[in-house]
């Protein structure tokens, strides 16, 4: 099946009225003035958590709803979000880059985060930041992650990690030179239907593996073999990475290819705007990213991303002092 046939018909998605958009900038501004003005300080989260309970209303029950059923699609596209264009400085383009000063974006993506559940981040993965920047890097083209621009293979969200997040949240603050950089994203309740009863059977079986993607930093061993799809056979979590997947076995091979085939059928392709985020269920839905030519002139394509954990408790373990951030893969 060809790109064009990629779903691009308008995703789920809430628009912010313009009075909605001037509290929740007032909300995201009041919330970056605050000391010490550090996205990564227990102080600075503990008061992004507190005033997420004050974003607009229509915005909190959107959000409370996606978190109850992500719907066939499991994304969420929000609209017309306060980014401050204006204010903005050059696209970073260092690898790993990241959020750690408190701006406006960064103060909206934390609100809008800590309402829909806890966020998170990964200490191996760009340095443990809570918020952080998915931009083209110069020399890194052809990586297979957030800092190239080549095609971004489909994904869960590390996969690999027993504490992987529940949900990924991008928020754009300028798209690329020519507007063609398109987030993908592909849900298992719509790919399901497409899958033979003997594909679903076999993704059910513990015949695959998956390493650690490229964007922690080292090669890493792909753990136990386990299933594609878990849980209920009618409405199945799904776990696989097309570049770190691999399929144990000629049966599973072929199962994981109809899979592929099955959710590039059923792909939404997302070009962002500025102040557009995106959420996507990441126990239910891949993501990717097509390809686009970065420039390197401060004007290139930035998302910033958070991870959001619904249920914190779960990985205490592995979270010291229970702060932010997972330690260990």
């Amino acid at each position: 099946m060809s790109i064009d046939t990629a779903v691009v018909h308008e995703a789920p998605a809430l628009t912010l009225n313009d009075n909605e958009n001037m509290a929740l900038e007032l909300l995201a501004a009041h919330l970056s003035s605050l000391s010490p003005g550090l996205v990564d300080d227990a102080r600075w989260v503990a008061a992004a958590r507190e005033l997420s309970c004050d974003i607009p209303l229509r915005l909190r029950q959107t959000l409370r709803r996606f978190s109850w059923d992500a719907g066939p699609e499991a994304m969420l596209l929000l609209r017309n979000l306060p980014i401050q264009p204006g204010a903005l400085p050059g696209t970073p383009n260092a690898k790993n880059s990241v959020q750690r000063a408190a701006t406006v974006p960064a103060s909206v993506l934390a609100l809008i985060g800590f309402a829909l559940g806890e966020i998170v981040s990964f200490r191996e993965e760009k340095s443990g930041a809570l918020v952080q920047n998915v931009v083209p890097v110069p020399g890194m083209e052809t990586f297979q992650g957030n800092a190239g621009s080549i095609t971004l293979n489909m994904h869960v969200e590390n996969a690999f990690h027993d504490f992987r997040p529940d949900y990924v949240g991008l928020l754009c603050l300028r798209n690329d030179h020519d507007n063609v950089a398109a987030l993908q994203i592909s849900s298992i309740r719509l790919a399901l239907g497409l899958l033979a009863e003997r594909t679903r059977a076999v993704l059910h079986e513990e015949r695959f593996i998956t390493a650690a993607p490229a964007s922690f930093g080292k090669a890493a061993g792909g753990g136990e073999p386990h299933g594609i799809l878990s849980g209920g056979a009618e409405d199945p979590s799904i776990k696989v990475d097309f570049e770190s997947t691999t399929p144990l076995g000629s049966d599973a091979k072929r199962a994981m290819a109809e899979l592929g085939e099955a959710l590039k059928a059923v792909r939404r392709d997302l070009v962002l705007a500025p102040g557009d985020l995106a959420f996507a269920d990441n126990r239910l839905a891949l993501h990717g990213r097509n390809s686009f030519v970065p420039r390197y002139d401060g004007n290139d394509r930035w998302l910033q991303r958070v991870f959001v954990h619904q249920n914190l408790r779960r990985s205490r373990a592995w979270r010291p002092e229970n702060g932010q951030v997972l330690h260990g893969n």
